[in-house]
Protein backbone atom coordinates (compact mmCIF):
# COMPACT_ATOMS: atom_id res chain seq x y z
CA UNK A 1 0.00 0.00 0.00
CA UNK A 2 1.33 3.15 -0.80
CA UNK A 3 0.03 6.86 0.25
CA UNK A 4 -0.09 9.15 -1.72
CA UNK A 5 -1.09 13.11 -1.97
CA UNK A 6 0.20 16.32 -0.43
CA UNK A 7 1.83 16.36 3.06
CA UNK A 8 1.18 19.63 5.28
CA UNK A 9 2.83 21.05 7.94
CA UNK A 10 0.57 20.64 11.01
CA UNK A 11 -0.37 24.85 10.91
CA UNK A 12 -0.65 24.54 7.77
CA UNK A 13 -2.88 21.54 7.95
CA UNK A 14 -5.34 22.91 10.20
CA UNK A 15 -5.26 26.54 9.13
CA UNK A 16 -6.57 25.01 6.09
CA UNK A 17 -9.46 22.72 8.14
CA UNK A 18 -10.32 26.04 10.21
CA UNK A 19 -10.83 27.62 6.69
CA UNK A 20 -13.50 24.38 5.55
CA UNK A 21 -17.00 26.16 6.71
CA UNK A 22 -15.81 29.92 5.19
CA UNK A 23 -13.90 32.96 5.29
CA UNK A 24 -12.17 33.86 9.10
CA UNK A 25 -9.97 36.69 10.00
CA UNK A 26 -6.57 36.20 11.47
CA UNK A 27 -7.68 36.27 15.34
CA UNK A 28 -11.01 33.57 14.94
CA UNK A 29 -8.32 31.50 12.74
CA UNK A 30 -6.22 31.21 15.63
CA UNK A 31 -8.75 30.40 17.71
CA UNK A 32 -10.16 27.71 15.68
CA UNK A 33 -7.00 26.40 15.09
CA UNK A 34 -6.62 25.53 18.67
CA UNK A 35 -9.31 24.16 19.08
CA UNK A 36 -9.17 22.06 15.97
CA UNK A 37 -6.07 20.80 16.98
CA UNK A 38 -7.21 19.90 20.71
CA UNK A 39 -4.71 22.99 21.60
CA UNK A 40 -1.47 20.95 20.34
CA UNK A 41 -0.95 23.92 17.39
CA UNK A 42 -1.00 27.18 18.91
CA UNK A 43 0.25 30.07 16.84
CA UNK A 44 1.38 33.47 17.01
CA UNK A 45 0.14 36.01 14.79
CA UNK A 46 3.38 36.30 13.17
CA UNK A 47 3.43 32.64 12.78
CA UNK A 48 -0.27 32.27 11.48
CA UNK A 49 0.61 35.18 8.96
CA UNK A 50 3.63 33.33 7.65
CA UNK A 51 1.76 30.23 7.15
CA UNK A 52 -0.90 32.32 5.40
CA UNK A 53 1.42 33.95 3.11
CA UNK A 54 3.04 30.52 2.15
CA UNK A 55 -0.61 29.19 1.40
CA UNK A 56 -1.37 32.32 -0.18
CA UNK A 57 1.30 32.14 -2.85
CA UNK A 58 0.76 27.73 -3.08
CA UNK A 59 -2.62 28.64 -4.50
CA UNK A 60 -4.68 27.23 -1.52
CA UNK A 61 -6.00 30.53 0.48
CA UNK A 62 -7.12 33.73 -1.02
CA UNK A 63 -7.80 37.06 0.68
CA UNK A 64 -11.63 38.05 0.12
CA UNK A 65 -12.40 41.11 1.96
CA UNK A 66 -10.74 43.02 4.11
CA UNK A 67 -12.08 46.12 5.99
CA UNK A 68 -10.67 48.40 8.94
CA UNK A 69 -11.50 47.94 12.08
CA UNK A 70 -10.33 50.01 14.76
CA UNK A 71 -8.21 51.94 12.58
CA UNK A 72 -6.71 48.54 11.20
CA UNK A 73 -7.06 46.39 8.56
CA UNK A 74 -8.91 42.77 8.85
CA UNK A 75 -8.13 40.92 6.42
CA UNK A 76 -10.48 37.69 5.68
CA UNK A 77 -9.19 34.50 4.08
CA UNK A 78 -10.36 31.69 2.51
CA UNK A 79 -9.64 28.51 0.63
CA UNK A 80 -9.62 28.59 -3.01
CA UNK A 81 -11.04 25.29 -4.16
CA UNK A 82 -7.74 23.76 -5.20
CA UNK A 83 -6.99 24.39 -0.89
CA UNK A 84 -10.14 22.15 -0.67
CA UNK A 85 -9.17 19.61 -2.96
CA UNK A 86 -5.92 19.85 -0.86
CA UNK A 87 -7.14 19.80 2.77
CA UNK A 88 -9.65 16.74 2.31
CA UNK A 89 -6.64 14.99 0.35
CA UNK A 90 -4.44 15.62 3.60
CA UNK A 91 -7.41 14.37 5.93
CA UNK A 92 -7.94 11.05 3.80
CA UNK A 93 -3.67 10.24 3.98
CA UNK A 94 -3.50 10.86 7.75
CA UNK A 95 -6.80 8.49 8.15
CA UNK A 96 -5.25 5.94 6.16
CA UNK A 97 -1.94 6.10 8.17
CA UNK A 98 -3.35 6.08 11.53
CA UNK A 99 -5.57 2.82 10.23
CA UNK A 100 -2.24 1.36 9.57
CA UNK A 101 -1.00 2.07 12.61
CA UNK A 102 -4.79 1.10 14.92
CA UNK A 103 -5.57 -1.34 13.18
CA UNK A 104 -3.72 -4.78 13.47
CA UNK A 105 -4.85 -6.82 11.19
CA UNK A 106 -4.88 -4.11 8.25
CA UNK A 107 -1.13 -3.55 9.43
CA UNK A 108 -0.29 -7.56 9.20
CA UNK A 109 -1.68 -7.59 5.09
CA UNK A 110 0.04 -4.68 4.25
CA UNK A 111 2.90 -6.25 5.67
CA UNK A 112 2.40 -9.75 4.20
CA UNK A 113 2.07 -7.65 0.60
CA UNK A 114 5.75 -6.21 0.87
CA UNK A 115 7.17 -9.25 1.82
CA UNK A 116 9.30 -11.43 -0.55
CA UNK A 117 7.98 -14.81 -0.27
CA UNK A 118 10.36 -17.55 -1.20
CA UNK A 119 9.60 -19.21 -4.39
Amino acid sequence: MTIRGPVLSAPSYFVLAALLDGPLHGYVIIKRVETLSGEAVRLAAGSLYAVLDRLTEAGLVEVVSEEIVNGRARRYYALTPNGTDTVQAEAVRLATAAKIVTNQALRRRVLDTNVARPA
